[in-house]
């Protein structure tokens, strides 16, 4: 099952978070006889320690929904929710809205304070990581830890932001059938190496049906001007700001090298570290028995 709940994030955009299973059933030993909370209440006393909020943030172009099997493997021990960030999945996409980081980040940090999961556990794949990290360190107080999946700290640079514009003017849309939103992305895009369907299923998960055949739910423009806010800088300081358990995780194949990894490590006062084999960027997408074993142990220990 999925459970969608609104949230109003920065500038007033309406974002859609997603439980993806049920709430965590308070243990029966500890039953007061009171009525159980709404889904979406912060959790009554006791309840915040045995069952933590867990805020997952996917990165740009994904969708909450890309996260479902996490939360699902989460919900029996965390209140698990997915957050389709602004411009993403069932999230307004304004044309005027602001997308900087610290729009981002805001949003962040308004959906932990109104659904009451802080503080919370954040899990953060690529553009999702660098707002959860940054969120830690911009309140310390709503964060227990943070789970980096394959996200930079080092600046990318003008040239990298000029190949992403090439490379969506590539992209041959319409797609006639979600067949062949699997096929290009999966085989056809030049930016393949080799055959990846999972990366086939990961984009015609944020694919739509329209008048002509099928396109992204998301805005191009918009996702350039999200990464444009973040590419041209380094994102050292923040990390070295992060004062709670953060664990680095990488896909072998993935676009974080192991050497930027154990540095991002070094750096953090409280960092871990962990690898995924046979995962390239998409770790949680591409291994996902190999994600739950990386990051167990660090959830385990919080």
């Amino acid at each position: 099952m999925a459970r969608r709940i609104d949230v109003t994030g920065a500038g007033g955009v309406r974002l859609a978070a997603w439980e993806f299973g049920d709430p965590p059933k308070p243990d029966p030993a500890h039953a007061t006889g009171q009525t159980e909370q709404a889904p979406h209440q912060p959790p009554g006393p006791g309840e915040q320690d045995r069952f933590s909020g867990v805020l997952l943030l996917h990165g740009l172009m994904g969708r909450a929904s890309h996260w479902a099997s996490t939360a699902r493997w989460l919900s029996g021990r965390h209140r698990a929710v997915a957050l389709d960030q602004r411009g993403h999945g069932q999230s307004d996409k304004p044309p005027q809205a602001s997308f900087t980081r610290e729009a981002y980040v805001e949003d962040a940090e308004a959906a932990l304070e109104q659904l009451g999961l802080g503080p919370a556990v954040l899990i953060g794949h690529a553009m999702g990581a660098l707002t959860a990290w940054q969120l830690a360190a911009k309140r310390p107080d709503l964060v227990r830890g943070v789970i980096i999946c394959d996200m930079r700290a080092s600046a990318l640079g003008a040239a990298s932001q000029r190949e992403w514009a090439q490379w969506f003017k590539s992209w041959p849309v319409p797609f006639a059938t979600l067949a062949d939103v699997r096929k290009w992305f999966g085989e056809d895009d030049p930016w393949v190496e080799r055959p990846i369907p999972s990366r086939g299923e990961f984009y015609a998960e944020v694919m739509h049906e329209s008048a002509d055949g099928w396109r992204p739910v998301f805005e191009p423009d918009q996702m350039l001007k999200s990464r444009e806010t973040w590419v041209y800088d380094a994102h050292w300081e923040e990390l070295a700001q992060v004062q709670c358990p953060a664990l680095v995780v990488r896909g072998l194949d993935g676009e974080l090298g192991r050497a930027e990894a154990q540095e991002m490590v070094r750096v953090l006062p409280l960092g871990e570290y962990a690898e995924v084999a046979d995962a390239g960027h998409l770790v949680h997408y591409d291994q996902p028995e190999g994600w739950r074993a990386a990051i167990e142990p660090f959830l385990n220990a919080l």
